[in-house]
């Protein structure tokens, strides 16, 4: 009843269906890993953000690489904006994608060393890219600010080229050893996204805090492939015994003397 299992075209079925389980199972299992991934960074951020402030220098210093564990660590600082040496960084968006700059300044401890202190987003000038854009003055004085801390910024973690060639004072990453030979100081790791003192006329545009990923999405994909491994061989039972029915009947019919229906 089951010869036609051997047949060219049951056999090229059977081999794909082979194929596609162990596809689909490692997809299940790569999402799966997704979903623990995610999982685990929506915990450090929220611990991060849930753990109570810290003075800046107890975390970083100069060539200190921020960790995962550090990053969005409140941290509070003291000392005084130097808006000379301030830049942009190009091409970010605000909360409403609309594309402008981060403004970049440095922030002269107490000690003399310096941290770098993203005052949040800027729109830039529709009608030119390479002239600086007008950005708001820091406060003047000596002031305590407060902000997340962040790593530094790199092409191989962000995906942004640093371009060479840029206009005066515009800059592509935030990077603190970049900025360290371009001040000629000594400037903590990483930096920090500004939080409090908010800004005059809420500008610069203090930035959010970080999403949390959908981390239930991968683990809903997950299932879903692995539901689909499940349904292969059981597609294929199906259409192997609907077959066989089907030639049973032919055979029965034809052994009876009666004519196959006309194909419509």
């Amino acid at each position: 009843m089951y010869r036609f299992l051997m047949s060219r075209q049951w056999v090229i079925l059977v081999l794909v269906a082979l194929l596609l389980i162990p596809t689909m199972i490692r997809l299940g299992i790569w999402q799966m890993h997704r979903y623990e991934e995610r999982t685990a960074r929506n915990q450090l951020v929220s611990d991060a953000l849930a753990a109570k402030p810290v003075p800046v220098e107890s975390l970083t210093g100069p060539g200190h690489t921020v960790t995962s564990a550090e990053r969005y660590r409140t941290v509070t600082a003291t000392g005084r904006f130097d808006a000379e040496d301030e830049v942009v960084v190009r091409r970010r968006t605000s909360a409403d994608d609309e594309v402008g700059y981060h403004v970049l300044t440095p922030f002269v401890l107490d000690d003399g060393k310096v941290l770098l202190v993203n005052r949040g987003w800027i729109p830039g000038d529709r009608k030119s890219q390479t002239t600086y854009p007008k950005v708001p003055a820091p406060p003047g004085g000596e002031l305590t600010v407060r902000g997340r801390l962040m790593p530094s910024e790199t092409t191989e973690a962000s995906g942004i080229k640093n371009l060479e060639g840029l206009p005066d004072r515009q800059i592509m990453l935030i990077n603190s050893e970049q900025q360290a030979r371009r001040l000629k100081a000594e400037v903590l790791g990483g930096y920090i996204a500004q939080t409090a003192p908010d800004p005059r006329g809420d500008t610069p545009e203090l930035l959010g805090n970080p999403g949390k990923e959908d981390a239930a999405l991968n683990y809903a994909y997950a299932v879903q492939w692995w539901l689909f491994a499940a349904a292969v061989p059981v597609g294929l039972v199906v259409l192997a015994r609907r077959e066989a029915r089907d030639r049973q009947a032919g055979s029965q019919r034809t052994a009876s003397g009666e004519k196959e229906p006309a194909a419509v």
